[in-house]
């Protein structure tokens, strides 16, 4: 494990109140780290699945000093990246906006009002941040989709943007990349006000204001908006779907 991983890990071990509790997370850790594709708590061979579902749902530890602490972590890895990319034009910023959904069945009286159905998919959908910087890939942040009549997944990804601390923004060059779910007009205006490029997926089924379809367009066009798009079936600054 590199230096600043296995301090990481220790940081996080020092949050437990219990040195049970450290050893289920130093079980579920394990299982991550390996990177075989195994997971879920029955591939644990230190702890029981049963163990480990009691320290996720159960035991009482601070999940937000937990975020706090692994993305302090974070910071200081992209900040060491950015210190030894040397001086010239600014390196870019990746940052991915995806919709996750965690397909649930059955009734979960925990949950509340989190449970909703989505795209015919019925269980928890996430609005996810994540930060690319050259080969470090990290999840950095979330919300919850909370059904009709609360903030739409492209308002709740745009409020996320929103939350981007300057310290990276401002030393990055920053790239916003989503899919269809994020394709809205309030979601490119809003990105392009932050003086972010943006590259969404739009379907091709869209409509113009003057009532074309977008599969129709195959070069450079204004579309009324304060934005220019370039509509390609390859991929420059709109994805088209079907």
């Amino acid at each position: 494990m590199l230096a600043h991983a296995q301090e990481l890990v220790y940081s996080l071990k020092e949050l437990m109140p219990t040195q049970y509790q450290k050893d289920n997370l130093e079980a579920m850790l394990g299982l991550f780290l390996e990177a075989q594709g195994h997971p879920l708590p029955e591939h644990s061979q230190t702890k029981s699945p049963s163990a480990i579902s009691r320290f996720l749902n159960i035991n009482p530890w601070s999940t937000r000093e937990m975020i706090r602490i692994i993305r302090s972590a974070s910071l200081q890895t992209v900040l060491n990246v950015l210190a030894s990319s040397g001086k010239g034009r600014k390196p870019f910023l990746q940052v991915i906006i995806d919709l996750t959904t965690l397909e649930k069945r059955g009734k979960f009286k925990e949950f509340g009002d989190l449970i909703r159905v989505y795209n015919g998919k019925r269980g928890l959908h996430l609005v996810v941040v994540y930060l690319v910087i050259g080969k470090c890939r990290i999840p950095w942040n979330f919300r919850v989709w909370r059904g009709k009549g609360t903030p739409s997944p492209a308002q709740l990804g745009l409020k996320l943007v929103k939350r981007l601390p300057k310290l990276l923004t401002q030393r990055f060059e920053t790239i916003i990349l989503a899919d269809t779910a994020f394709g809205s007009i309030e979601f490119l205006e809003g990105v392009r006000r932050l003086k972010y490029h943006a590259i969404t997926g739009v379907a091709i089924s869209r409509k113009l204001a003057d009532g074309r379809l977008l599969r129709h367009l195959h070069k450079t066009w204004a579309t009324g908006l304060s934005i220019w798009f370039k509509v390609s079936c390859y991929c420059f600054l709109v994805l088209l779907e079907t």
